[in-house]
Formats: structure tokens, C-alpha cells, sequence
């Protein structure tokens, strides 16, 4: 965490909390997007990503730029593999390294394949396939003159990689997942054993990312440098993960690394790249253009002239554009730590390369370009160093003399010359200047809606407090005054709540009214099933012969008005206990929620009363009963008469009354009636099934909404003219207990606005030390609002303010003074 931003997190979190203390203003705003750029803020990472064709130098600039060799550097195609080197400790420096699964390698061969003209490959493990692919591989090869001649034998050379990475590592790799391992676990000593993973070859083909985590001032405060695989790459895979890498909104600058400065022209690939950034708005301001092998135009007039043509057309524009030498930046910084006792760095840097199967001293690469770099490139010409290569002398033996001659201060020059350091500070800047306060820029952004509705709200609370009377004849009075609105208010409330209530149970959304009511048609079936099962035909048929004493003989016809009349009073019986039970327990439930309300209770601080809310409510509950109960007769009466399409031809019913009467019809005495009663049962239930169906699922329950809607609303909007007639019965009331409340009143509204003024205090105190770190970096144009004296326009109000005047330190030589108001 940087110094200026330590307190940062205190203040943002005072700041929340404030807020979060006000259920008004909670649902306003999503504090998680303010915890977000926070965190940004206070523990930033930047991505710096470099981007560019094969050999351009991206690694060797990196070790450059970090002073060591982290990342393999080679001619070719070195780096295929993602690479992050994060910020750690020198104790705790190390490398992750994960794998592609065997489902993405095996994707790439049959890409590879497919370019190629070759059969999709089913499976990869089969020692076979693979020594065809390759052998067919290492063909192609031959056939185009070189595996770097053409974009097919680069494929080839790819496919051949892909499989042998396969083979060697096969233990390490998942089926299905990317799988990752410690250095520990492949025995790496340091970063440099564990970076010859980072190599475009067997390895490396099959690596998906390598984390580095080192130790270097540049990585410090959240800075990660990104090295991707070339944009030119062989397979198609590593050059999309650097396109979508550089279009990443997470990352903070891209290096653009280009090869003109060596090459004399951009090649189609990096003119594609260059395209692309450009037309995106929101890559291109943060991208760096650096001309790498920029010591090879120090030799060549024509390509150093064809370099400043190109830039002075395609770069016009830009001004983050650098000419490195990545290779003299970082063998400058590793020879540095050398001297004359291991001939500066040939004895131990340049071992390998001094070596040679002859015998003969072989002239390291850098020894190379050291000497030039004194002979040839000008660039000591206007300075102290007066350095002679000599011809009679081998080149190591020059460059051992030259470092003795002059020493640091040469190679400090050497550096200078290479860009490195130039290109390094810039980049620091940019991330610095730049970048840094564009997050602070973000969460002061992120804070100044919160920061204005605290304020108002904390604003309009205190005038509002200001504004309430503070003697007691003064608060009684105006407690009169607002008497007949909060009695109009209750009226309202009671009214709406009612119609709600209602509301709910027309549309099914009273959940216990939707339970009992169900319990009603679950009786009434059930009833019904148990009258059908219990139905007597001989008791039926003593009934009728009993109202025809003339008559010994019963008809079908006899039978069936009595058992019609005999179900339909049963099930009306059923239906009016039902109903009242229903509404009984829908009132109570009603009256209770009443009782429960705010409205109610206040009521009841108006009136010492309900108003008689209560009473109306059971009042309504006869009446509701008593019309249902009508309802519930009239319903039933209707099941005597048979239904109308009880006896149309073809319906089940009329064939089953023909088969009834049959049966009945072979006697004239009461056993040929009852041998009927299973088919007069049957007959009986095709009739009122329907009915009851029809009651419990389609019209009674439509009788109950509209009943409870012309019984209740009436009475609710009467009840509400009831509440606002009882003016004078609340005035003499309150005039009993208004002094006291009115004393109570006056303290709590003290109480209150001694604690508003408490967390203006709170809020001035976090906003001003949000606003002086915002200062230190600069963001002065999003300074948040404080509570100051201006804020509140009461002159009464004002006198209660003290304003004190706070240094605040913005970072330059001045002091710019910010108010915080202490309310007392």
C-alpha cells in the first residue's frame, strides 16, 4: 500500500458504514462497486503487457528491463508460453508452472493437422500416430528448405513440438484440466532453471502459463509484466492469447515491441497488430512503441534513415515511443556486478560461450557488440571516454582491457545508451503519473453519489429537526394543528389496508384464506362421496310411501325427488359450516393484522381508542356470515332440480336412468326397488358430481369475493369518515397527555439532532482525509463534498456551526486549507 492512501481504507469504510445506517439510502446505491475500487485503489496491480512478432526481443527486454535472466532469449521462436512475473521478496521468489490438459493439446495437433492437408488424429497416445505425425512432420519440413521457410513448415515444425511436449511430459498432464505444479515439485533450484521452460520447444509447446514471482523495484506496488507468445506464432492459439490479452480491459499498458530498427520495415503481421490498437479506442492510449535492436542503426545509415522515415509517418502521433537495446541493457546491468578477477563476466557470464570444441577462444555475442559499441557506434564520440579497440588485440582481450580502462562508468553509459533505463522510468511514470491516480480518480467517482445523498439526507434531517418547535406551548400546538390530517391519514390507512386484505383475496394471495377454503372442498367432496356410499333406497322408499298413505306402490321417479332433497340439505349443511368457518377465521386474522398496524397504534395515541374499528369489524363479520349462509341455501336449493343435460340422448346419464327403470320396473313391491340401489347410486352421482363440482370450483367461490368486496369497502370508507368525525373526542383527549408528549418530543428531537450532528462530524472527518489523499495524487477535480457552513441556508441553523480550518498537505511546496464543520 502506498504511504498516501494508508488511512484510505479507514475513511471509505466510515464512509459505508454512515451509509449503511440509513435503511433510505441503502437500496439506493451498491457499495460493492466502492469496495472494488477501493481495494484497486488502495492494492493496485497493473498489467504490462508485451506484445510483438517472433524475435522481436520481448524477453531479452524484460530481462533488461528487471536486471536479470528471468525469460529464455533466443533467435527463433523463443517464448510460446504466457509468462507473469509478479512482485515477491528475495526469500520468497518462485515459479508456477501449468499445463494444458491433453483435451486442449489434442485440439491443437488436429488444428495443426488440418492446415497441414493430414486425417484428424483420434487419439494422441498412441505411439504409432504420434511417429507418423512426426515423421510426416520432419517430410514437410525437408520439403520447403527449412523449418523457418515457410508458414507451413512452421505448422509442421509446431505439430512436432506439440507431440514430443506431449510425450515428455504425459505424467504432468490431466485428461480434462489444466494442471498446476511448484517449482518444488520438478526440483528447480532458482528462476533461472525453472525459465528454460519458457522456450519455444518440447516443453514449453505444452505449457499453458508460467507465474514468476521475483524480486525487483520495478514489480513493486502492483506492477506485473506479461510477456505473450509473439503475434506471428506457428500456432494459431498463442497469437489469439495475445490479441485478447491486449484487448483485456484489466490491462494497464501494452509494449508494443517492433522489429523495423533491425529488419528496415514493419513486417504484415506487426502492420496488423499496430491496425488493430488503433482503431480501439481503449487500447491505444496506453500503449508504448519500442524499437528494439536499435545498436544495429548505430552501424547501418540506411536502416537507421529508414527507422526515423517510418517513424516520423506511422508514429506521428505518438509520443510513447522508445529505441532500446535489449541485449546491451541487460548484459551492461549483469557485468556491472563483475571485475578484472573473473575478466569481467568471460570467466562466468560468457564461460559457455568462450568455449570452443577447437580449443580456440570463441567471442561471445555481447563481447562482440561491446567492442563495436566503442569503435563504431559514435555514441562516446562527444563524451570523456577516449576507448581504442585495437586490431592487434583478440576481441575478449579489448574487452577485458577497455573495462579495466574505464569500468562502470563506461558500462553505466553503455546502459544509458541502450534505452533501458529510459524506457524503465517512463514506464514507471506513466503507471505513477497516470494510471495510480486514474483509480483514485475511479473510487472518488464511485463515492460522490453516496457522498451527496449522505449529505443531503443528513441536511434535510437536521433543517427538518431545526425546524420543529422547541417550547412546549409551541410543540402542543402544533400537535393540534397536524390532528386533523393524522386523523384524516389513519382513515386513509385503515381504508387501503382493507381494500388490500381484499384485494388479496380475490387474486389467490392470501395464503391462509387460500388453505381454509380448500379445506371447504375437500369437505364438501368427501361429504358428498360418504352421502352417495350411505344412500338407503328402503328408507327412501318409506319416506314416499309415507306422503301417499292411499298408494302401495312406489315409483323411480319417488326415489330419486327424495334422495335429490335428502343430498342437496345434507350438502347444504356442510356448505353454511363451512362458510362460517371461513369467514369467522378470515375476521379474526383481519382484526389481528389491524391491531398490528402503525395506524392502529396511533390511533389509539389520538383517541385512547380504536376509533371503533373493532367493533365494526365484528360488526361485519355477522353480516358477512349471514349473507354467505344465504348464499350457501340459495346454492344448494339448486341441486333438487336435475341437471339440464341430465336427460339428453346419447349422455351416459340417460342410458343409465333407462337401465335403472328397467330394473326397477320387473316388481311392484320395495325389494325390486332396492336390488336397483347400486344403479340409482350410480344414477345419483352422475347428477351431483357436476353440481358440486361446479359450486366449489367455479361459482361459490366467486360469490365469496364479490360478497366480501360490497361488505367490506363500504365499510371501510365508513369507518374512515367515523375516524375523521372524532376530532373533538381526540383534541380533549390529547389535551390530557400533549404536554407530555410534547416534552418527550422536544428531548428526542435533541437527542436526534445531536446525534446527526455526531456523524456530520463523522462524515466531514472521513470526506476530508478521502479529499487529502485524492490531493496527493493529484485528482483535484473530484474532491468530495463536505458539510460546511454554506450547506445550511438557515440562519439559525448557522449559528449553531463552528467552522475550523484543516491543512491539508497536496503535495507540492503550497497548503491548500479545506473546511470540516464541528457541530456543537
Amino acid at each position: 500500500m502506498i504511504p498516501q492512501s494508508e488511512n484510505l481504507p479507514i475513511h471509505v469504510d466510515s464512509l459505508l458504514e454512515l451509509f449503511c445506517q440509513e435503511p433510505t439510502l441503502r437500496s439506493q446505491q451498491d457499495i460493492s462497486t466502492i469496495e472494488a475500487s477501493l481495494r484497486k485503489a488502495v492494492s493496485p496491480q497493473f498489467e504490462i503487457v508485451f506484445a510483438g512478432a517472433f524475435s522481436a526481443g520481448k524477453s531479452m527486454l524484460i530481462n533488461a528491463l528487471l536486471e536479470r535472466e528471468l525469460l529464455y532469449s533466443a533467435e527463433g521462436h523463443a517464448t510460446g508460453t504466457e509468462c507473469h512475473i509478479y512482485y515477491a521478496e528475495p526469500e520468497q521468489e518462485k515459479v508456477v508452472l501449468t499445463f494444458l490438459s491433453e483435451a486442449d493439446i489434442t485440439e491443437q495437433v488436429n488444428l495443426i493437422c488440418q492446415k497441414l492437408g493430414i486425417d484428424k488424429v483420434p487419439d494422441i497416445n498412441n505411439p504409432e500416430v504420434k511417429n507418423i505425425l512426426t515423421s510426416m512432420g520432419q517430410k514437410i519440413i525437408a520439403q520447403e528448405g527449412g523449418e523457418s521457410k515457410s508458414e507451413k513448415a512452421k505448422q509442421a515444425k509446431a505439430l512436432i513440438l506439440l507431440l514430443e511436449g506431449f510425450s515428455n511430459n504425459c505424467d504432468r498432464i490431466h485428461p480434462l484440466n489444466a494442471a498446476t505444479y511448484s517449482m518444488e515439485q520438478f526440483n528447480f533450484s532458482n528462476l533461472t532453471e525453472a525459465a528454460s521452460y519458457a522456450m519455444r520447444g518440447s516443453n514449453s509447446s505444452v505449457l499453458k502459463r508460467l507465474d514468476y514471482y521475483c524480486h525487483h523495484p520495478l514489480l513493486k506496488d502492483g506492477n506485473v509484466l506479461v510477456d505473450m507468445p509473439g503475434i506471428d506464432a506457428p500456432v494459431k492459439k498463442d497469437a489469439e492469447a495475445t490479441y485478447k490479452k491486449i484487448s483485456d480491459a484489466d490491462t494497464s499498458a501494452v509494449v508494443c515491441v517492433l522489429k523495423p530498427a533491425s529488419a528496415g520495415d514493419m513486417s504484415i503481421e506487426e502492420t496488423e497488430l499496430l491496425e488493430k490498437m488503433r482503431e480501439n479506442l481503449g487500447i491505444r492510449d496506453r500503449v508504448f512503441y519500442v524499437f528494439n535492436r536499435i545498436d544495429e542503426t548505430w552501424y547501418n545509415g540506411q536502416l537507421r534513415q529508414r527507422l526515423d522515415s517510418l517513424i516520423q509517418t506511422e508514429f506521428k502521433d505518438s509520443s510513447r515511443i522508445h529505441k532500446t537495446s535489449g541485449l546491451l541493457g541487460f548484459y551492461g546491468s549483469q557485468i556491472k556486478q563483475t571485475n578484472s578477477s573473473d575478466s569481467f563476466g568471460l570467466d562466468t557470464l560468457f564461460s559457455e560461450s568462450v568455449k570452443s570444441i577447437g580449443g580456440e577462444e570463441e567471442t561471445p555475442q555481447f563481447v562482440s557488440e561491446f567492442n563495436n559499441y566503442c569503435a563504431n557506434s559514435g555514441k562516446l564520440t562527444r563524451t570523456d571516454f577516449k576507448v581504442s579497440v585495437n586490431g592487434y588485440e583478440t576481441p575478449n582481450e579489448n574487452y577485458v582491457r577497455i573495462l579495466s580502462e574505464w569500468g562502470n562508468p563506461l558500462i553505466n553509459q553503455l546502459i544509458t545508451d541502450s534505452g533501458i533505463e529510459e524506457f524503465r522510468d517512463s514506464i514507471t511514470r506513466y503507471l505513477t503519473e497516470e494510471k495510480r491516480p486514474q483509480l483514485f480518480a475511479t473510487l472518488a467517482d464511485d463515492l460522490q453519489p453516496l457522498c451527496i445523498a449522505l449529505r443531503q439526507h443528513y441536511l434535510d434531517q437536521y433543517r427538518d429537526l431545526e425546524s420543529q418547535p422547541r417550547e412546549i406551548d409551541a410543540m402542543k400546538a402544533q400537535e393540534l394543528n397536524r390532528l386533523n390530517h393524522e386523523l384524516q391519514e389513519v382513515g386513509i390507512q385503515f381504508r387501503e389496508h382493507i381494500e388490500h386484505e381484499v384485494n388479496e383475496i380475490v387474486v389467490n394471495g392470501d395464503h391462509y384464506f387460500e388453505e381454509d377454503f380448500n379445506k371447504l372442498k375437500a369437505r364438501m367432496v368427501s361429504r358428498l362421496d360418504e352421502l352417495l356410499q350411505t344412500f338407503s333406497v328402503a328408507n327412501a322408499h318409506r319416506r314416499a310411501a309415507i306422503s301417499h298413505p292411499r298408494n302401495s306402490t312406489v315409483p323411480l321417479i319417488a326415489i330419486l325427488v327424495e334422495a335429490l332433497y335428502y343430498l342437496a340439505n345434507e350438502l347444504e349443511d356442510v356448505l353454511v359450516d363451512g362458510v362460517t368457518t371461513l369467514v369467522s377465521e378470515f375476521c379474526q386474522r383481519l382484526l389481528h393484522r389491524v391491531k398490528q398496524t402503525e395506524y392502529y397504534r396511533k390511533l389509539y395515541r389520538l383517541l385512547g381508542n380504536d376509533g371503533g374499528v373493532e367493533t365494526q369489524l365484528k360488526e361485519v363479520e355477522k353480516t358477512l356470515i349471514a349473507a354467505l349462509v344465504s348464499e350457501s341455501k340459495v346454492e344448494c336449493d339448486r341441486y333438487v332440480r336435475e341437471s339440464p343435460r341430465f336427460y339428453d340422448e346419447g349422455t351416459f346419464s340417460i342410458y343409465q336412468f333407462r337401465q335403472t327403470l328397467q330394473q326397477t320396473s320387473q316388481g311392484y313391491d320395495c325389494s325390486s326397488m332396492v336390488e336397483a340401489e347400486p344403479a340409482i347410486r350410480q344414477l345419483l352421482k352422475l347428477d351431483f358430481e357436476p353440481k358440486v363440482s361446479a359450486t366449489i370450483r367455479k361459482h361459490f367461490r366467486q360469490t365469496i369475493n364479490m360478497t366480501l368486496k360490497s361488505q367490506l369497502l363500504p365499510m371501510a370508507e365508513q369507518q374512515a369518515d367515523i375516524i375523521l368525525q372524532q376530532y373533538d373526542q381526540a383534541r380533549d383527549y390529547l389535551g390530557q397527555t400533549l404536554e407530555q408528549e410534547a416534552q418527550e418530543k422536544i428531548a428526542h428531537n435533541i437527542r436526534l439532532q445531536g446525534e446527526i450532528k455526531e456523524k456530520i462530524a463523522t462524515y466531514n472527518e472521513a470526506v476530508s482525509g478521502i479529499n487529502n489523499c485524492l490531493q496527493s495524487m493529484q485528482v483535484y477535480e473530484r474532491q468530495l463534498p463536505l458539510i460546511n457552513q454554506e450547506s445550511f441556508q438557515d440562519k439559525d441553523i448557522k449559528s449553531d456551526l463552528e467552522v475550523n480550518k484543516i491543512s491539508v498537505n497536496n503535495g507540492h511546496n503550497s497548503n491548500i486549507d479545506v473546511e470540516v464543520v464541528d457541530l456543537v
